[in-house]
């Protein structure tokens, strides 16, 4: 047998049911039926959503305290301030250079740069 030589398994109809079944049953768990056939989990997970059995997927609940809750949504409104602030600032910085450009044409410099060193304004 060569290194890169793969196993590759395929389950029949039946075998996959009865494995759903056994899992619907509450006999064994999925890891259990897993160690038992020497199936892997993500092939589990795959037979159920191929047969639509998503009650036997498990499922994950979030429990949050309205401390909790309302701290998220100052957290996230404080995110939308911040956003708007740095947009404000960006368009602030465009405009700025805009007028340095124009008033380095209107003034005959070669350059935004050359006004700049002239007027000490740090770039």
């Amino acid at each position: 047998m060569y290194k890169n030589d793969k196993v590759i398994r395929r389950y029949s109809e039946p075998f996959k049911l009865k494995i759903l079944a056994e899992l619907t049953t509450g006999k064994h768990t999925k890891s259990e039926l897993c160690k038992l056939y020497s199936i892997a989990p993500t092939t589990v997970n795959e037979w159920i959503k191929k047969y639509n059995r998503k009650d036997l997927m498990k499922t994950r609940v979030k429990v949050e305290t309205k401390d909790e809750i309302s701290r998220i949504k100052a957290l996230q409104k404080e995110i939308e301030q911040l956003k708007k602030l740095l947009i404000k600032k960006d368009l602030d910085t465009l405009v700025l250079d805009s007028y340095l450009e124009v008033a380095a044409e209107d003034l005959g410099y070669k350059s935004v740069a050359e006004l700049k060193k002239k007027l000490s304004i740090k770039p």
